[in-house]
């Protein structure tokens, strides 16, 4: 199928990036061909090498906007925090929306982490998620160092702890289908910051 004259390179290249989002996520990177990208898209399949070097440059791109997705998630969420406390669970907020986020065949996990099991090590997607996930992890860092700040030495290892709870509930929300486990770890960190 060939593209119409009035779309424009970058028309075509966003509904390249949609579908492969979708597809990616519901199938899987190994699970989705170039062709079924292209039909979902309604394009042609040069106007794909026209605008990715590959099917690698098309996953990495996705991984890019899967970040900036969550990003703007948790930036909404943050616009409504007013304290410190507030602010660290804007981020799991931002994973709560993500999880309930209106998916074509339902929430399974953090696109993320479902790509990067299917990346090999050194793989630039998985380096792409790896520098996510740390982002993330920096953002708890941020606002704890509000929360503790008179004991910047804890913050830290306490954010870590925090952010391996909000992977862990977000693994499994993936695998449950739902928030659930979200908004529970978002409790058991509020409660784990009253105490400090």
């Amino acid at each position: 199928m060939n593209a119409p004259e009035s779309q424009t390179p970058d028309s075509v290249r966003e509904k390249l990036l949609k579908a492969a989002a979708v597809l990616f996520y519901e199938n899987g990177i190994a699970g989705t061909g170039i062709d079924a990208i292209i039909a979902r898209a309604g394009v042609a399949k040069k106007s794909l090498y026209n605008n990715f070097g590959s099917k690698a440059d098309l996953v990495h791109q996705y991984l890019t906007i899967r970040h900036a997705e969550l990003l703007a998630f948790y930036e909404r969420r943050l616009a409504k925090a007013d304290t410190p406390k507030d602010k660290v669970l804007a981020v799991f907020d931002a994973y709560q929306d993500h999880a309930e986020f209106a998916y074509e065949r339902g929430f399974r996990g953090c696109g993320m982490l479902n790509a990067a099991a299917e990346l090999t090590v050194g793989d630039i997607g998985r380096d792409a998620v790896r520098r996510h996930k740390e982002e993330v992890e920096g953002l708890i860092v941020i606002h704890l160092n509000e929360v503790l700040s008179d004991d910047a030495q804890r913050v830290k290892p306490i954010a870590r702890q925090l952010a391996f709870i909000l992977e862990g509930a977000m693994t499994r929300a993936g695998l449950e289908g739902n928030s659930a486990l979200v908004i529970e770890a978002r409790t058991m960190t509020a409660n784990l910051l009253d105490t400090l």
